[in-house]
């Protein structure tokens, strides 16, 4: 049985938006500020921490899909009566804040073989809290909208919610570590700490904000679920499998971008502060875009819009990378000129999950079951995988340039080395994502007809 409630109201999207808010609030600094904290506070070498990176995210990459699947059954098994996914955010709320301050402190009080295991296993637990949220949290989307509209609004709800949290921890963090220097480690655990809780508080807002207004219940194949038919889904589901190859590739070029740049404020341009007045800089521009993103989705289509974003970032990137290696570019412009390649790329990311629920539909239509939690699980895994690649890759990188974290002053070679990991292979990652909807991506007018027609023949069912 499956029942809409009436009315997705504004308080509805801001605290949808706050979701993605509340997590990006810590989860942005592990990928921007992490690998410095490990490297320049704690003393661990570039090479050992990719290594780290690797194991460390293996989890995550059965984590992902496994959590999805664990919703879906559960809630099939044993209906809860306050809803399939805000009972798990409100689970793992506490735990998300709490194990990110550890994260970000206890290590530095030790030395040797244990701050390693203490840095290892505050990280699994983080990990694991953001995925206990995260799931449920983009799971949620399509239990909250089942109209192109509405999901275009969520979306761009989400997009602003996630841009903005953005903004403001990577405003905050580089502030602290200019105050306190960036190889002392109270620095990072200050700034980590009020990241935190203003993300607690996000993640609240988000849970009582928000509503399940689609109720399913097991008539659509969910009391049939199977952890194993995530494997059918990529078989039969083409929009899914291009989705699933863009989280990868965008994933690569965020993870590169976040984990690079503050080397390449620090060591390349000679001040970490500017990172945080570049971002404010380019707020005006990239809060504009996803504002106006619902309504140019509506005039162009959601994938072309999405398309053409990642397009327009691919070119700025390139462009960005001949004028860093052809003249000494000021420190302002880089920093303005970068976000808003990051801006026109994060397009994709920000509206993609409109398109995430028109695979779910998609698949309910083609395979008669309706599990948004394995779905959702599935995608996320392809962007950690993507997220572990291009943060592993990245710190790799850096010390096969040369990179030196005990050196104030870095190689020419390195230096030159940063200059290309921030611009060209950025540029090059976001093409690849472009390619997977321009050449994977196959869900077209008459698709979207079938699967209206599929869903009215549905609800007349019920």
């Amino acid at each position: 049985m499956s029942e809409k409630k009436n009315g997705l109201t504004l308080k509805h999207k801001i605290g949808y938006g706050l979701g993605d808010a509340g997590g990006v609030m810590t989860f942005a600094l592990m990928g921007s500020t992490f690998s410095m904290y490990c490297t320049d506070a704690l003393g661990i070498p570039a090479t050992k921490i990719a290594v780290l990176l690797l194991i460390w995210n293996i989890w995550d990459f059965i984590n992902d899909p496994l959590m999805g699947a664990f919703i879906d059954k559960s809630y099939a098994k044993n209906t809860n009566r306050l809803g399939k996914f805000r009972p798990w955010i409100l689970r793992a709320t506490p735990l998300l804040c709490i194990s990110f301050i550890a994260l970000w402190s206890v290590p530095s009080f030790f030395e040797g073989m244990a701050r390693l295991c203490l840095l290892f296993g505050l990280k699994i637990i983080y990990e694991g809290s953001y995925t206990m949220f995260n799931i449920p949290m983009g799971s949620l989307l399509s239990a909250m909208a089942d109209t192109d509209e509405e999901r275009a609004s969520l979306s761009s709800a989400r997009g602003i919610g996630s841009a903005a949290a953005t903004l403001l921890s990577l405003f905050i963090m580089p502030l602290f570590l200019k105050r306190f220097g960036e190889s002392n480690a109270l620095g990072y655990a200050i700034g980590a700490g009020i990241c935190a809780l203003i993300g607690l508080a996000m993640c609240m807002g988000h849970y009582f904000w928000t509503e399940e207004r689609i109720e399913t219940g097991t008539d659509t194949g969910s009391d049939n679920i199977k952890v194993t038919d995530i494997l059918e889904v990529i078989r039969v589901n083409r929009p899914f499998v291009a989705l699933c190859v863009h989280g990868l590739f965008i994933c690569m070029m965020q993870y590169v971008g976040n984990t690079l740049s503050n080397y390449m404020y620090s060591d390349v341009l000679g001040d970490i502060s500017i990172a945080s007045y570049g971002t404010l800089l380019s707020a005006p521009p990239m809060l504009l875009i996803f504002i106006l993103g619902p309504t140019a989705a509506r005039k162009i289509g959601l994938e072309r819009f999405i398309r053409f974003g990642l397009l327009i970032s691919c070119v700025i990137y390139i462009g960005l990378f001949a004028g860093l290696m052809l003249f000494d570019m000021n420190p302002w412009v880089y920093a303005i000129t970068s976000n808003i390649a990051m801006g026109f790329a994060f397009i994709s990311i920000y509206m993609q999950w409109g398109l995430v629920g028109e695979a779910i539909d998609y698949n309910e239509m083609i395979t008669g079951k309706r599990t948004e939690g394995s779905i959702y699980g599935t995608f996320n895994l392809s962007r950690r995988v993507g997220q572990t690649i291009g943060n592993s890759a990245a710190m790799f990188l850096l010390g096969m340039i040369g990179y030196n974290g005990a050196s104030s002053v870095q190689s020419p070679a390195a230096i030159s080395g940063i200059k290309t990991l921030c611009s060209l292979l950025p540029g090059i990652l976001v093409l690849g994502s472009w390619a997977s909807f321009r050449f994977l991506w196959n869900m077209n007018e008459n698709t979207r007809k079938e699967v209206d027609a599929f869903k009215a023949a549905k609800k007349r069912k019920e």
